[in-house]
């Protein structure tokens, strides 16, 4: 048995990206980041680390998370990760996103983006 499973709680950092398949299907692409922050126990100073995560969603829901966020929102993502490859100046490279399959408002109605 194995799981695949993400869940992320963060904020958008750019405007969803909207594209559409050729048979119609609704594809949304964020950047949701992630910071972490902890004291220095060295120096007692605050310290700070941002992870960004790329999310896509797919059909309905995609095209629900498209009209309802914006940059700066904050979402909940359930997920799984997913890694693809590709070849650029002949090195093989890989790319890691999380397919998403749920998503929950975090902001208030009234901190909601119209």
């Amino acid at each position: 048995m194995s799981i695949n499973k993400v869940m992320v709680l963060g904020r958008l950092g750019r405007d969803p990206d909207v594209s559409y398949t050729a048979a119609g299907k609704c594809i949304t692409k964020l950047a949701v980041a992630t910071t972490e922050t902890w004291n220095d126990k060295n120096t007692g100073e605050k310290q700070e680390r941002t992870e960004w995560h790329r999310v896509t969603f797919f059909g309905k829901v995609a095209e629900i998370v498209a009209s309802h966020f914006n940059k700066g929102s904050r979402i909940y993502i359930e997920g799984q990760l997913s890694t693809s490859t590709y070849e650029k100046n002949g090195e093989k490279r890989y790319s890691t996103e999380i397919v998403a399959k749920d998503f929950k408002f975090i902001d208030t109605k009234a901190e909601r983006p119209i």
